[in-house]
């Protein structure tokens, strides 16, 4: 993952960013060969694939690709709906459940002030990415075992600082913003579940206007 550096003489940096290809794409192949029954470096055949489901919203929708190998068929089921990051709060909404939180790596330094916030009010949580910022600080330990190592040191806050220590009670004018869009998020959603979609139909189905086909005969 990237990690925020301060060189030796003293310049910030980042390392390179190799997570997903690294903690999500790689075990994800691994265990879908394993599925499949073709673990590496067997050979798939090309009629024997996965159809791999990835929740991107119609808000992202230049991050859904296709995938890079046979045996995985992406397919993008809330952009085919036509979700939007608004619409999957609606629909978490109506089943109770709008407090559902982000999904992220405990320890992700693109975290912003107000994660690392949630996180210290977990005691044992705060406790293990402290102690895994301190772990990081000269590097990677495996290469510091083999004579290369972190010229400066690694953090996982933004400003270089230990965890323990850094300015995460400082509200950015970026963590603003964005609890105004959510506020605006969820004024929306209450709206449209108080007076009903303006199309008139539940924010999760059919919002287009176009008549609703059918194959019974509904006036017998």
């Amino acid at each position: 993952m990237p990690l925020y550096v301060l060189n030796q003489d003293g310049r910030p940096g980042m390392t390179r960013r190799q997570c997903t290809g690294e903690y999500k794409i790689k075990p994800i192949k691994r265990q879908v060969r394993e599925l499949l029954g073709y673990p590496h470096p067997q050979r798939v055949p090309k009629d024997v694939f996965v159809e791999q489901w990835v929740g991107i919203s119609t808000d992202e929708f230049h991050r859904a690709k296709d995938a890079d190998v046979r045996y995985m068929r992406n397919r993008h089921p809330l952009i085919d709906l036509g979700w939007s990051r608004s619409d999957c709060l609606r629909y978490l909404t109506s089943l109770g459940l709008a407090d559902t939180p982000k999904s992220s790596c405990l320890g992700c330094p693109y975290h912003g002030n107000a994660q690392w916030r949630h996180i210290r009010e977990n005691p044992e949580e705060w406790r293990d990415v402290v102690e895994f910022d301190a772990a990081i600080r000269a590097g990677n330990a495996r290469a510091n075992a083999s004579g290369t190592r972190l010229l400066g040191q690694a953090f996982l806050h933004r400003s270089r600082v230990p965890l323990s220590e850094a300015p995460i009670d400082h509200v950015t004018a970026a963590e603003w913003a964005a609890r105004q869009q959510e506020i605006d998020d969820r004024t929306a959603v209450v709206e449209d579940l108080e007076n009903g979609v303006v199309d008139g139909c539940s924010p999760w189905a059919c919002r287009s206007g176009d008549p609703v086909r059918s194959d019974f005969d509904l006036t017998a």
